[in-house]
């Protein structure tokens, strides 16, 4: 276990943090440090066909050790981590053992992970959990799902008598601000299907996701001095704010769970002359999806057919868009997959838990790419933030998955 804690602290002491507002790829230099890292790392445990492209993308392969036909499979991560929260100069703590209480991550801060805020910490009792230290994320979001795909892949090397076929796996940056699967080379990287290590608590195995857009709204104004203002200032700021008043006050991410959908106001900027209203718009049904867009739209409308014409023009342009959908459509054709991930789980007495990811992966991406690829438990929890955790013990088991299901679909071809 200690050599996996290492593995894992040695990449989430990198910092990666992507950025959206970068158009190139990956969206940040120093996620080259962690991924020309990774590259030297799979050539030392004994991987082929090791490479690393242009945009950073890793690719590599564990040759078949069977002499009957079996499907290339392929698993699938991360190396950046969200611009959301600080990635730089991550401290991660090691509590052992942990007894059930409260853990202080920074007393000086007076920041506390406690089970009674956080209930999931309780399933971890006695188990070793690895924490920030008050001030950064921790960043197992992704990197424990490396470090589960190289500690697998090197476990196989090492353990011949285990037989498997073909294994690909891939590295990729930018995840974070939804640009992960861009640039993949799904033909090059030759996979019948793959699995993202990309989930949360430990047994979670998803293949459905939101159908994802996104909406940009800015509002024009006038400004005038606000002595003179009375019938001449239009102030924008009130315009935007009226808007979201517009929204549906309960479809908000902390009103909702499960099936359920949202809109969801994630940036606001403004002046009198110009504000801008960013949310992005979820939903795991297309039709409801579609018609949530449809009213985003249909409330700009309203807006400048009451302004326009006191304004001299539009008061507001309105900028909706696609990010990506739900990957059950194309998951479901070849439930198999799924099957074979759940039995695993189960040979390994892990409790599958089939949900909806109430976000995306790049597996929905890959998945309408031609790369069916359902999503798999990394282990880490509350994501984005000074309280992320995983427990070591989820990882390792995260680990024997892998292995697992490598074993298990050679099995099946036979």
């Amino acid at each position: 276990m200690q050599h996996i804690i290492d593995r894992f602290i040695s990449y989430v002491t990198v910092d990666t943090e992507s950025d959206s507002s970068s158009n190139t790829c990956p969206s940040t230099e120093k996620q080259w440090d962690l991924a020309n890292k990774l590259v030297e790392e799979l050539k030392q445990i004994g991987l082929e066909d090791v490479t690393i492209d242009e945009n950073a993308y890793i690719m590599a392969t564990l040759p078949s050790n069977v002499d009957h036909e079996v499907p290339t499979i392929g698993f699938i991560a991360h190396f950046d981590t969200s611009p959301d929260f600080s990635g730089a100069n991550v401290k991660p703590q090691i509590v052992e053992n942990y007894d059930g209480g409260d853990i202080v991550l920074n007393e000086e801060l007076n920041v506390v992970l406690s089970p009674s805020y956080f209930k999931d910490l309780l399933q971890y009792k006695g188990q070793t959990i690895i924490t920030t230290d008050g001030t950064t994320l921790l960043g197992a979001d992704d990197k424990a799902g490396i470090t589960e795909i190289v500690s697998a892949m090197e476990y196989l090397i090492q353990h011949p008598e285990i037989k498997h076929g073909k294994i690909r796996i891939g590295f990729t940056p930018d995840e974070e601000i939804g640009r992960g699967a861009h640039l993949f080379d799904v033909k090059k990287f030759g996979a019948e299907w793959a699995y993202t290590m990309d989930g949360s608590q430990i047994g979670e195995l998803e293949y459905e996701n939101f159908n994802a857009g996104y909406a940009k709204l800015t509002f024009n104004g006038k400004s005038v001095h606000p002595g003179y203002a009375k019938g001449k200032m239009v102030n924008s700021i009130l315009l935007a704010n009226k808007f979201i008043s517009k929204l549906p006050k309960d479809e908000v991410p902390q009103k909702t769970t499960g099936y359920e959908g949202f809109f969801h106001v994630h940036t606001v900027t403004g002046s009198i002359e110009e504000s801008v209203v960013e949310l992005i718009i979820r939903d795991h049904n297309l039709k409801k999806y579609e018609k949530r867009k449809k009213l985003v739209a249909k409330l700009a409308n309203k807006f400048n057919k009451k302004h326009a014409k006191k304004f001299g023009g539009p008061i507001v342009n309105c900028e909706i868009g696609d990010q990506y959908f739900n990957m059950r459509e194309k998951v479901e054709p070849v439930m198999h997959i799924v099957d074979i991930a759940e039995e695993a789980m189960k040979q390994l007495d892990i409790k599958p838990l089939i949900k909806a990811i109430r976000g995306g992966t790049d597996g929905s991406q890959l998945s309408y790419m031609g790369l069916p690829c359902p999503n798999i438990f990394a282990g880490g929890h509350n994501f984005h933030g000074k309280y992320e955790y995983v427990p070591v013990e989820s990882i390792v088991k995260a680990t024997q998955v892998i292995v697992k299901i490598a074993e298990l679909t050679a099995a099946k071809a036979k």
